[in-house]
C-alpha cells in the first residue's frame, strides 16, 4: 500500500505556494491541471479558469505533496485548518469501497465515491474525528 499523500487546498494561491514548496523541498512538478480544462458540467467560476485544479510535487520521483485551489461550492468552504486532506490510492475498487464505507461511518461525505473525468473512482470524506480524506482509484474509462 502506498502511504497517504498530503493534499492541500488554497483560496487561489496554490501555484504560488507550490512554487515555494518546490524551492524548499526540491523535486519536480508532475501533472498540473487548470480549472479551464474541466468539462463544462463542472460549472467553474469564471475567475478560476487559470487557477490550479490539481498539481503534484514529486520528490525523488514519488508524490510528496498534491494540491489545488478551492473555489466556493467545491467541498467544504476554505478555512485555514480544514485545507489539508490525506489522499489515498487504493490498489483496486474493492479496497476503495472498503475504505470509503469505513471512513464515512459517523463522518460526513463531501463527495460520493463515483467515477470522475480524472479517476475511475473518487471520493472526499471527513471522518468522525474531523480528518479529511480523498480516495482516488485508477484512470478514468474513456
Amino acid at each position: 500500500m502506498n502511504p497517504p499523500t498530503p493534499y492541500l487546498n488554497f483560496p487561489g494561491s496554490c501555484e504560488e505556494a507550490f512554487g515555494f514548496y518546490k524551492k524548499v523541498f526540491g523535486g519536480d512538478f508532475g501533472y498540473i491541471g487548470r480549472f479551464k480544462e474541466m468539462p463544462p458540467e463542472y460549472k467553474v467560476p469564471p475567475n478560476y479558469g487559470e487557477k490550479v485544479m490539481h498539481i503534484t510535487l514529486l520528490v525523488d520521483g514519488a508524490p510528496f505533496l498534491m494540491g489545488s485551489d478551492a473555489p466556493e461550492g467545491y467541498g467544504d468552504p476554505f478555512n485555514a485548518g480544514n485545507n489539508v486532506h490525506l489522499s489515498l490510492s487504493p490498489a483496486n475498487e474493492e479496497e476503495a469501497k472498503k475504505w470509503y464505507d469505513a471512513l464515512r461511518e459517523g463522518g460526513k461525505v463531501t463527495m460520493e465515491l463515483s467515477p470522475t473525468f480524472w479517476a475511475k473512482l473518487f471520493a472526499m470524506v471527513r471522518d468522525r474525528y474531523g480528518i479529511h480524506w480523498m480516495i482516488s482509484y485508477g484512470e478514468p474509462e474513456q
